[in-house]
């Protein structure tokens, strides 16, 4: 009797956890950065970021195949790099949109830094098709002074049947902002 409650006590905590884990994934998303790519972040810099750009960044989730009588989904990796071999790259929003244009998810509360030459990304899961097939990428970035455009980047992969694909879609700038 007493293995039996420990057991549905156990049971129990184990649907709040995976519950919790499912209906926050914002809050697990900042968590996900911050610890996923803690050596690939610095603090951001002191100096006035007078440089500052956008990405928008079209990504597939879900594809239509076959006339539309078919659909086959993706994971997506989104990949922010700092072009940069000297100076550091503040991430300001990683913004993810679906085809009708609404947010989906926002993945930073607060701006990062990224390390010369560093990298952080976002992935999506190829079950995760709430940004369908026109989904989209914002990323905003800010540095002191000049710097390198960041490479922004994403990479589908997924699989109908036998066949297996993958492609990348490279982020376009859509504003930069020079120096005032």
């Amino acid at each position: 009797m007493v293995l039996r409650r420990i057991g549905t006590a156990a049971l129990r905590l184990a649907v709040v956890i995976g519950l919790t884990a499912v209906l926050a994934p914002a809050a697990s998303a900042q968590s996900g950065i911050e610890q996923n790519f803690a050596a690939s972040l610095t603090a951001i810099p002191q100096d006035n970021l007078s440089v500052a750009g956008g990405f928008y960044v079209p990504v597939y989730s879900s594809v239509s195949m076959s006339q539309g009588k078919l659909r086959a989904d993706f994971s997506v990796t989104l990949s922010i790099h700092n072009a940069s071999e000297t100076k550091p790259l503040v991430v300001k929003r990683i913004a993810y949109f679906d085809t009708s244009g609404k947010l989906v998810e926002s993945y930073l509360k607060a701006p990062i830094a990224l390390k010369p030459f560093a990298t952080v990304e976002i992935f999506i899961a190829i079950g995760d098709v709430r940004g369908g097939t026109g989904a989209n990428f914002a990323v905003d970035w800010a540095a002191a002074g000049e710097i390198a455009e960041p490479a922004v980047e994403a990479l589908m992969v997924g699989s109908v049947g036998n066949a297996h694909y993958a492609f990348v879609s490279q982020g376009r700038p859509v504003r930069l902002v020079g120096n005032n």
